[in-house]
């Protein structure tokens, strides 16, 4: 076969790839650039295409090798390897020093919010909140299940008002 049957054999089938260069990698863009991969390929490695042999299933085979490699690639890339003897310090990503006040804070203020609320959305939100069910809060507090629910929602409506900034 001559180059110039390739490669009008080789135009005729890339149409053929877009869309299963599209399913593996999941951006237009990525398979613009597989499918431009392959055909870099096929035409470098013209010789290795046996004439008689089906051109898309050989196309769609150097198209799956080369998105397997290059994942396989970028895989080894964001691998870290690490000599440290102390494992616990291993993806240790937390500051050396933790500052527990602001959140300290934040949690004093929520628990004063809770506390302010009405009674009856105080009591079944607290209840709620230890982890009750809502059935189980109904029973204690000898109140229909829907007026419950009710009660629970709207002081999160209030909670929410209350304590918007964080």
């Amino acid at each position: 076969m001559s180059i110039l049957e390739f490669n009008q054999l080789l135009l005729i089938n890339s149409d053929f790839l877009n869309p299963f260069a599209i399913t593996l990698t999941r951006d237009t863009e990525s398979a613009k650039d597989l499918v431009q991969e392959t055909m870099y390929k096929a035409i470098a490695n013209r010789e290795k295409y046996n004439n008689g042999t089906n051109i898309k299933a050989w196309l769609y085979t150097i198209m799956r090798n080369i998105f397997i490699n290059d994942y396989r690639k970028r895989t080894r890339q964001q691998t870290i390897f690490d000599a440290t003897h102390n494992d616990f310090l291993l993806n240790y990503n937390q500051p050396a020093i933790s500052n527990m006040a602001e959140s300290k804070l934040k949690i004093k203020e929520i628990k004063t919010t809770i506390h302010r609320l009405p009674g009856i959305f105080k009591e079944p939100f607290l209840l709620y909140f230890e982890g009750y069910k809502y059935n189980e809060i109904a029973q204690a507090l000898r109140e229909p299940l829907g007026t419950i629910k009710s009660r629970i929602h709207f002081a999160r409506k209030l909670l929410k008002k209350r304590i918007s900034r964080f």
